[in-house]
């Protein structure tokens, strides 16, 4: 009996067996340095998310959005340029609405709603001042 056919078949399997296990052997390399890659930019995202959580206390809240009406810019506005408290037909008058009551008691309104937004503060005296 001729084994040698048998042993070339043996030769060419185990030719294309040791080709394909060099094959596997550089895909794992490859995957082992891409998963370094992956495992080192994932520690790299966790310490940023640690550094930005702590200095998120530090950082100012974002300002409520105002009422969508022309007036509470304009309000804001002059309470910028003071320090002191002002009334509500004081913030009128830099306003330059009419001095009556129906405007007072509207503005007055803004400003209460400005205090529940946090943006104001009112004193017990019935002023307003811009909150620090």
């Amino acid at each position: 009996m001729n084994l040698q056919p048998l042993l070339d078949a043996l030769g060419i399997q185990e030719d294309a067996a040791r080709a394909l296990a060099d094959d596997l052997r550089t895909r794992i390399d490859d995957l082992q340095a891409r998963l370094r890659e992956a495992e080192t930019h994932l520690e790299h995202l966790a310490i940023t998310r640690k550094t930005v959580t702590g200095f998120a206390d530090r950082l100012p809240a974002a300002p409520p959005d105002l009422p969508e009406h022309p007036d509470y810019p304009r309000i804001l506005a002059v309470f910028n340029d003071v320090t002191s408290l002002l009334r509500a037909r004081d913030v009128c008058e830099a306003l330059n609405h009419q001095l009556v009551p129906k405007n007072i008691e509207g503005t007055r309104a803004k400003l209460k709603r400005l205090v529940k937004l946090g943006i104001l503060t009112e004193a017990d005296t019935g002023g307003f001042t811009r909150k620090q």
